[in-house]
């Protein structure tokens, strides 16, 4: 599928892994509608994908507001024509113990990052169930096969948009829709919700390493919204956290217990050390409201973020990939076959 002049509707596209999609469709000729609550950042996000070549509409909106996703739908086909592609994206979250963080906070990550994801959804469908025809991506995370301390109620919410997805995607069949919905499973990205994220840590938040650039990401979304690929998993981290979890869960349990402690705080501590205290840090954060300023799609880890993954390279070619380790099997017997029929001989 040719993604010039697609209508494709982004959510958390002020920033972060979203703001780098945006710009990522842009390139391909999309005209890319904006949602985020950011009005800084979506006009940040404005000129990013008029600069990349693409049209661009931004609506700031809450996702959690059902009604509003719903007249943001109704606005972009008004303006833009019909959508062909949703990616869900928008995302809260707070790095704190569990017995640690208030009913209040749990309930705001679940709205914007789980149920953000279910109002994109029903928008989407919505229009494109009676066109049968569409694509719809949720943005997920290696956190929504391994849940990690620190984050429960990020990590609740990732379990859920992948539960809701199954469910969806079987319903779509049953009908035998043409309406696609994949996901894409993420690794670490270097984007500034560790910048931003409210958190009860004795230092900033960051990304388990490896880290990679959200471009990475957003080369990967865009390629989803061609291809036909039930799940998608970016970035060797998260291939290795998904199929270990899959595979040894206790032993999965453990490791996180003992590494994601301290390695989601930029100053180690640790990993027999307890819990960090109650303290909420001494920063604005973004969780009940956006902060100001264009903040785009990098976060403070350039430096030792990677700019490749060949893990990504392997499966977005992975019929080429299996073609040649077929045929490098079948030259190998038929070199042993002929190597035993010469000896016979």
């Amino acid at each position: 599928m040719t993604l010039q002049k697609q209508v494709v509707v982004i959510s958390g596209a002020s920033a972060g892994v979203a703001r780098a999609t945006a710009i990522e469709f842009a390139r391909k000729g999309a005209a890319v509608a904006l949602l985020a609550r950011s009005e800084d950042g979506l006009a940040g996000a404005v000129r990013d994908v008029e600069a990349a070549g693409g049209t661009a509409l931004a609506i700031p909106v809450d996702v959690a507001d059902a009604a509003a996703v719903e007249a943001a739908a109704e606005h972009i086909e008004q303006s833009l024509g019909p959508i062909n592609v949703w990616v869900n994206s928008a995302m809260v979250t707070v790095f704190s113990a569990f017995h640690e963080m208030p009913a209040e906070e749990f309930r705001r990550v679940t709205q914007v990052t789980y149920l953000g994801t279910v109002n994109g959804t029903r928008a989407a469908l919505a229009r494109m169930r009676p066109r049968n025809a569409g694509c719809i991506i949720q943005v997920g995370s290696a956190l929504a096969y391994r849940g990690i301390p620190l984050q429960s109620a990020y990590c609740g919410a990732k379990f859920a948009i992948r539960g809701l997805t199954d469910a969806l995607r079987a319903e779509l069949i049953y009908d035998k829709s043409a309406v696609h919905i994949t996901m894409v499973q993420l690794a670490a990205f270097n984007t500034p919700q560790f910048d931003w994220a409210r958190h009860r840590l004795p230092a900033q938040p960051q990304p388990l390493p490896p880290v990679f650039q959200p471009e990475i990401a957003a080369r990967a979304i865009v390629w989803s919204a061609a291809h036909r690929r039930r799940e998608l998993w970016v970035g060797f981290s998260s291939w290795k956290t998904i199929l270990a979890t899959q595979l040894f869960p206790g032993l999965s349990d453990k490791i996180a217990a003992k590494q994601a402690v301290s390695g989601q705080m930029d100053k180690p501590a640790s990993s027999s050390a307890p819990l960090p205290a109650p303290t909420l840090a001494a920063r604005d954060d973004n969780l009940f409201t956006p902060l100001p300023g264009d903040h785009g799609a990098h976060g403070r880890f350039d430096d030792e973020a990677k700019s490749t993954s060949p893990a990504l390279w392997f499966s977005l070619h992975r019929r080429l990939v299996w073609s040649i380790i077929i045929v490098c099997v079948l030259a190998a017997i038929a070199l042993l076959v002929g190597t035993e029929i010469w000896d016979e001989l």
